[in-house]
C-alpha cells in the first residue's frame, strides 16, 4: 500500500496479523500499541547525522528508502533537507502517526523489509534503530537490490543509557524482578567492546558492499524522571510484559529516580557502499592456479566515485554535539 501524506487512510495491524508478517517477531511489532508515546518520548536525530551521510555519499542524494520508519523521526531529517524519501513501516498505527509529522513530499509504504517490491532503486537506503528487526536470511542481497550501483547504505541508532552509574544500578535492581535486561543483543553476537559493531561486521563480510565505516556521534540528553520512564515505555522489552507488570516496573523505577536524569544517547552510525556488479564479481575471484603470490586472490576493493577512487577502509570517529 503506497500513499502520500493525507491521501490514503492506513489500516492498523494488530493481534495475530502482526506476528504473521514475514520475518517479524512479536517484539519487533510491539511498538504500534502506543505510537503517540513513541513519538513523544523517543529522541530525534541531529543534523550532524545528515551531514555525515551526505559527506560519505560524496555527491547529491536525491532519493532514499527508509526501512522501519516508525513515527518518522529520521524521515524528517532527510526529507526536510531535499531528499525524496519513501518511508516503509510494517505497522499501520506507527505509519499513521508518521503521516502527522513528515513533509508532504514523503511517500509511504506499509510493508516489512522482506515484502518490499523489487524494481525501484535508490541513492540511499537507511534504517534508524530498525535493522535488527529484519530477517538475516538474504538481508544484504535484498538491500543491494534496492540500491543504485555505488549507492549508500546507512544504519544508525543506539540505546539511551543513564549516565550516572549509581542511578543505572538502582534502576537495574528495580527492574530485575520483571526483566533481566531491556537491551536488544547484537544480532551476530559481536561483543560490546569490539572495534567494529554489528551491522558493520556483517557488511564487511558481504560480497555486496564495500568501504564499510563506523562512526559515533556522542550525545547527552537531560530529561525528567517521568519522561525517562515514558521512554522506557516505548522499548520492546517492556511492551512485551503483561500490562499489570508494566505498571509495576514503571512505578518501581520512578521511585529510585532523581527528579531529572542525564542520559547517554550516543548514535552509532554504519555506512557502506553498494559494489557495482563487476566489482562484486572481481571480489569473488578464486586464488590463481599457479599460486603466484604476486597475483592477488581478490581484485582491489576500490570503488570509483566521481573523479577519485575510494579505498575500502575502516574508520571509527567521534563527533561531539
Amino acid at each position: 500500500m503506497i500513499g502520500r501524506l493525507g491521501r490514503e487512510k492506513i489500516p492498523s495491524i494488530d493481534g495475530a496479523d502482526r506476528v504473521r508478517m514475514l520475518g517479524m517477531s512479536s517484539r519487533a511489532l510491539s511498538f504500534g500499541v502506543m505510537p503517540e508515546a513513541y513519538e513523544q518520548f523517543r529522541p530525534g536525530y541531529p543534523v550532524e547525522l545528515f551531514d555525515m551521510v551526505m559527506t560519505y555519499a560524496g555527491q547529491p542524494v536525491r532519493t532514499a528508502l527508509e526501512i522501519g520508519a516508525g513515527t518518522g523521526k529520521a524521515t524528517r531529517l532527510f526529507a526536510q533537507r531535499g531528499v525524496t524519501v519513501t518511508a516503509t513501516e510494517p505497522d499501520g498505527a506507527m505509519l499513521a502517526e508518521l503521516l502527522k509529522h513528515v513533509p508532504a513530499n514523503v511517500k509511504t509504504m506499509q510493508a516489512a523489509f522482506e515484502d518490499l517490491p523489487p524494481g525501484e532503486s535508490y541513492g540511499l537506503v537507511y534504517a534508524a534503530a530498525a535493522l535488527h528487526w529484519t530477517n538475516p536470511e538474504g538481508r544484504w542481497s535484498r538491500m543491494a537490490a534496492l540500491l543504485e550501483p555505488g549507492g549508500v547504505f546507512a544504519s544508525f541508532g543506539g540505546p539511551a543509557q543513564l549516565a550516572d552509574p549509581a542511578v543505572e544500578e538502582a534502576v537495574r535492581a528495580a527492574r530485575a524482578p520483571f526483566l533481566e535486561s531491556d537491551e536488544v543483543p547484537s544480532p551476530d553476537g559481536t561483543p560490546p567492546g569490539h572495534d567494529m559493531q554489528w551491522p558493520g561486521t556483517e557488511l564487511q563480510r558481504s560480497e555486496w558492499f564495500a568501504d564499510v565505516q563506523q562512526f559515533v556521534i556522542e550525545r547527552r540528553l537531560t530529561m525528567s524522571a517521568r519522561d525517562y520512564v515514558g521512554h522506557l515505555s516505548t522499548i520492546s522489552a517492556y511492551l512485551e510484559l503483561p500490562t499489570s507488570e508494566q505498571e509495576q516496573v514503571y512505578s518501581q523505577i520512578m521511585q529510585v529516580l532523581p527528579e531529572t536524569v542525564e542520559v547517554a544517547a550516543d548514535i552509532t552510525v554504519h555506512l557502506a557502499r553498494r559494489r557495482c556488479e563487476q566489482q562484486r564479481l572481481d571480489n569473488q575471484m578464486p586464488a590463481p592456479a599457479n599460486g603466484n603470490p604476486d597475483m592477488p586472490r581478490r581484485a582491489p576493493a576500490t570503488l570509483t566515485h566521481g573523479a577519485g577512487g575510494i579505498c575500502m577502509r575502516l574508520a571509527v570517529r567521534s563527533c561531539r554535539l
